[in-house]
């Protein structure tokens, strides 16, 4: 009998989201990957996704365009905001206003349609950026949400809202990517990666990825445009 165990896993070409996919797909799942083309600085990290979809020989690969350029408020998606070298106090400009809520309630129509109980989410509260849409209680809080308010959740087919790097350093990410197969090549983290896809290696993303790698006694396979 055909594996009937289905997740969507939110693909974003980066370190995280590739580890994620190794896992979910590790844990017996088949796997139905989304990206989304929200008008973010540059395409390298969807090529990278799509790679990665690839590589994995998922399911099913989706891309969904969304205009969050057009509202503006983050340096990923406002040219007019620089993506900062150094960081800051606070909660980043590179953060996107509602960016996981709005990605997650996405996944969630996919997977009611596809009659997936499990989302699974690549977002860290250890080594990350502090964006407030990757903490562990807007997880859970979500979670609740997606089985208020959909078919699925009332009639008692509830959803799970996965995300297993939560509570990991990004050398641990690695250590357990690499114990997957998980190869870190073909993806991109940076915040303002060229059009082949080198990264910059000066923005905060870069930064976080370059210390994980080390910290993982892993070598870099990242192209940089310059070092």
């Amino acid at each position: 009998m055909a594996n009937s165990k289905k997740a969507v896993v939110l693909l974003s070409g980066g370190l995280d989201s590739a580890t994620v996919l190794a896992m979910a797909q590790a844990e017996g799942y088949r796997c139905y990957t989304l990206s989304f083309d929200y008008g973010q600085r540059h395409s390298a990290e969807l090529n990278a996704a799509a790679r990665l979809a690839s590589s994995a020989a998922v399911e099913a690969h989706k891309v969904i365009k969304l205009d969050m350029d057009g509202m503006g408020g983050s340096a990923l998606t406002d040219d007019s905001i620089d993506v900062p070298e150094v960081a800051g106090e606070g909660i980043p400009v590179t953060y996107v206003p509602a960016r996981n809520t709005v990605f997650l309630a996405l996944a969630l129509g996919w997977a009611e349609v596809l009659e997936a109980r499990d989302i699974f989410i690549g977002v860290n509260a250890v080594d990350y950026s502090g964006y407030p849409d990757c903490r562990p209680a807007f997880v859970e809080a979500f979670e609740r949400v997606a089985n208020l308010a959909t078919r699925a959740g009332v009639e008692g087919a509830g959803f799970r809202i996965r995300a297993p790097l939560q509570n990991m350093s990004k050398g641990r990410i690695i250590e357990a990517g690499v114990q997957l197969g998980v190869d870190y090549s073909l993806t991109v983290s940076c915040y303002q990666a060229d059009s082949l896809g080198r990264a910059c290696g000066r923005c905060d993303s870069c930064r976080l990825r370059s210390e994980g790698f080390v910290a993982a006694g892993v070598n870099d396979p990242t192209p940089y445009a310059r070092q």
